[in-house]
């Protein structure tokens, strides 16, 4: 087990007494891995499908990090001896999806007694998905959420030990246990929590219900994560959370510190060259996050800043608490202090009493902030959340509006992205390009793909490469 592959497998000297605990439990665990090991004459194999967010896919890096630590082997394969599913419950899809993997194990698991499925993440914490799986998918054997994914190893102990589905839902909790083992995904780039959970309550998200009340983890722990990662090789790492602007409220008063001076003191950890970070709520992104960015090279110059409508009427539906004039000012106050920065975006069409003149706001707004990229969503109703009552948009109306918005959309993320054609920029490189070979493929500052002729030895490294050809979201470069 190589250090750049699990983090913090071994216990740090002020880890928490439930670590502690867990660690027991992974050694306890260790043994049943090295039993099934005998009855299979080999290594046993793991693979975790992860659905959804950058939070989610972080929390797959935690349930990987304790699965290689107790003896799996990952895989990429679904005909593993354990398969996990980390699911995403934002969108009605998230779940169809979900339940066709479940469906199509099944059969894997029918020839294989031994196998062992789990699912875990935020559509586990619908009471109506756990009552599904119990009637329609007996064949699973462990269901948690996302408030107990620090209890994994004691979970699959019970699981070993039990001969009926294990069921470990939290409805909320405002308890943080880090220092367990992590695998990456990428030894050169990776993700930190910063804080968990949201209290914005969207009237169209069911996160708030999901994820719990939002708990920010203590500054001294998020520096002494990021130093550990440097020295371990990583270069570029993004900050998460639900809405990281809220980062530092319910933090005791010796370590209040707000998003933008945490930001500042990440920039201060020495080997840590590119700093991201994932979600900003427009309500909460202040001046001095604004300055801190523009101050700093390191800080990526790439502001996700989920618009959601355009319509002052819609966004007061949706509960966003800001105007389109106040997102606008917002997008010009960032762009004037950060000539560079590309900002993306969310939006939803079809929400609840949205009409075509709503659609039309949204439109101008698109048009007037020149999005880099916007990820553009047909509402999905999600049962548990106020606007799941109200009166439906039909597809007749939201799917034309959809088609149109995302035309203006694409034709502005086009011309924005044209504008670096010609100018040298520094590429962190994260993997030799999957058409063509003799290609590298790493992303510019402001998250953008460039493409150019390079060999395996790049990656993980920054080079300095001119932008020769624009093809819509991504450039063909060389390097100089």
């Amino acid at each position: 087990m190589s250090s750049n592959e699990v983090l913090h497998s071994e216990l740090s000297q002020n880890a928490s007494e439930e670590t502690k605990r867990q660690f027991a439990f992974m050694e306890k665990a260790t043994a049943y891995v090295e039993e099934l090991s005998k009855e299979l004459g080999r290594k046993p194999t793991a693979c975790v499908v992860t659905f959804g967010c950058q939070m989610n896919a972080r929390d797959s890096e935690k349930l990987l990090g304790i699965l290689k630590k107790i003896g799996y082997e990952e895989v990429e394969s679904e005909d593993a001896d354990f398969v996990i599913y980390n699911t995403c419950t934002v969108r009605d899809n998230a779940d169809q999806r979900v339940y066709g993997r479940l469906g199509y194990v099944s059969g894997i698991k029918k020839k294989k007694p031994h196998m062992k499925i789990a699912l875990c993440g935020c559509m586990m914490q619908e009471q109506s998905a756990i009552e599904k799986i119990q009637k329609s998918y007996r064949h699973v054997d462990l269901i948690f959420g996302t408030h107990n994914i620090f209890k994994f190893a004691e979970l699959y102990c019970t699981m070993i030990e039990s001969e009926r589905m294990i069921i470990d839902i939290w409805k909320d909790t405002d308890q943080i246990v880090e220092d367990l083992p992590i695998a990456r995904k990428y030894s050169f780039k990776s993700g930190i929590n910063i804080m968990f959970g949201c209290n914005n309550f969207c009237t169209y998200c069911i996160v708030p219900y999901v994820r719990g009340r939002e708990r920010s983890r203590n500054p001294k722990d998020i520096i002494r994560e990021i130093e550990y990662l440097a020295e371990d090789g990583v270069k570029e790492i993004m900050l998460l959370g639900q809405n990281v602007n809220s980062y530092g409220k319910g933090l005791p008063e010796s370590d209040q510190m707000s998003f933008a001076q945490l930001l500042e003191e990440v920039c201060k950890v020495e080997k840590i060259e590119r700093v991201r970070f994932m979600t900003s709520h427009p309500k909460d992104l202040s001046d001095g996050l604004i300055e801190v960015i523009a101050n700093n090279e390191k800080v990526a110059r790439h502001i996700h800043l989920p618009l959601q409508s355009g319509s002052d009427e819609i966004l007061k539906k949706m509960n966003r608490h800001y105007t389109k004039e106040s997102f606008l000012a917002l997008v010009d106050k960032i762009r004037t202090r950060i000539p560079d920065v590309s900002i993306t975006t969310d939006i939803i069409v079809g929400f609840p009493y949205e009409t075509d003149a709503d659609v039309d706001d949204t439109i101008d707004v698109v048009k007037k902030a020149k999005f880099d990229n916007a990820f553009t969503f047909i509402y999905s109703k999600r049962t548990g959340t106020p606007a799941a009552s109200w009166e439906q948009v039909p597809e007749s109306v939201s799917k034309p509006n959809f088609d149109r918005l995302l035309k203006v959309v694409q034709e502005t993320a086009k011309e924005q992205a044209s504008r670096f054609t010609g100018q040298t920029h520094r590429v962190l490189v994260e993997d030799i390009n999957e058409q063509d070979s003799s290609l590298v493929t790493g992303r510019m500052s402001n998250n953008t793909l460039v493409h150019f002729p390079g060999s395996a030895d790049l990656i993980g490294n920054f080079a300095d490469v001119s932008l020769d050809e624009c093809h819509g979201f991504y450039y063909i470069g060389h390097m100089i």
